[in-house]
């Protein structure tokens, strides 16, 4: 029956993506590029990584989404007729996709219980991060322990990604007769009620998810893109000049160094009471309730870094249709 499940999901996520190729409306692109990630996220599911999913959910399904319809209320929905020829890019494609299907022959079976990664790197985390770690969540104690070093990496790329869209595209201020006209669903008092109960939720969903990553699905990432959804969706339902003030994206800027630089300050301090960079064992007397304190702590740096990028970059985009430049 999981096979089955996994054949389904597959089927529909090749049917989208073959769709897309030829639509030209951009719209209905970004909406099936929508349907693509939440289909993804499902068969993560059915594979047993509900972190992975978690993420692509939020992120692929959910504030991608919002980013790329901002796009296009600056580009447009239809796509231009190229003026050159298709047929040198589709060789390239398939050229491509022979090297790489080329390249997958001698891949261990999916699954295999002999596969080289089930032989020593599993087990050993398997075996050995409940007592190194003392996590419930063995996602959590790889990512955030044990792979400490390439987070704090990931977390610097996202931070990153902020600074080139804000220094291409920047934020702008509404204007008072922009803002009158741009203040959400003024009329629909359904939904600004709707919202005013779900926000509050969203945020303490989100909270949820960064203090009970340890324990479960979740983490610093998928907590700060759902609490940059609920400040999002207050935009989109009030308008973005209250949002501005709620969240002011001087204050982001503020909020994603110092995210980073939180993250980076547990490595620093292990290494000033003797140990490595990012030895969590050095923050207690107990190495288990040291990488429990360092793992919190990280964490948090990541949910802070992540919700000040997604909302800023989300302010880059819809301010660029509303406003005038901010000085």
């Amino acid at each position: 029956m999981a096979v089955l499940i996994d054949l389904v999901l597959l089927a529909m996520l090749a049917l989208t993506a073959l769709r897309v190729i030829f639509l030209k409306d951009l719209f209905t692109v970004v909406m099936l590029f929508s349907i693509y990630s939440f289909l993804s996220a499902a068969i993560f599911v059915s594979l047993d990584a509900v972190d992975v999913a978690f993420t692509e959910a939020a992120v692929g399904a959910g504030i991608s989404t919002v980013l790329m319809l901002a796009t296009l209320a600056m580009t447009g929905r239809t796509e231009k007729e190229s003026e050159h020829s298709s047929l040198l890019p589709l060789i390239v494609v398939f050229v491509t996709g022979a090297a790489l299907v080329y390249g997958t022959l001698d891949m261990p079976p999916f699954g295999a219980p002999d596969n080289p990664i089930h032989e020593h790197v599993a087990p050993r985390y398997i075996e050995e991060s409940p007592k190194e770690v003392g996590l419930p969540n063995m996602v959590t104690s790889v990512l955030a322990s044990y792979r400490g070093f390439d987070t704090l990496g990931e977390t610097v790329v996202v931070f990153a990604a902020m600074i080139g869209v804000i220094t291409l595209l920047g934020v702008r201020r509404i204007g008072r007769q922009e803002e009158a006209e741009t203040t959400g669903f003024i009329a629909h008092e359904v939904l600004r009620t709707v919202a005013k109960l779900v926000i509050p939720l969203i945020v303490l969903f989100a909270l949820y998810v960064q203090f009970h990553g340890d324990f479960g699905p979740g983490g610093g990432f998928q907590a700060g893109v759902i609490a940059a959804a609920a400040i999002i969706l207050y935009a989109l339902v009030f308008g973005l000049s209250p949002a501005l003030q709620v969240v002011a994206p001087k204050f982001l800027m503020l909020l994603a160094p110092f995210g980073v630089l939180l993250y980076a300050s547990v490595g620093v301090y292990s290494m000033l009471q003797g140990g490595n960079f990012l030895d969590y064992n050095q923050l207690a007397a107990d190495p288990i309730a040291g990488q429990h304190y360092g793992i919190i702590i990280i964490e948090l740096g990541v949910g802070i870094t992540v919700f000040a990028v997604m909302l800023s970059i989300f302010y880059a985009f819809a301010s660029q249709v509303e406003g005038a430049n901010i000085k």
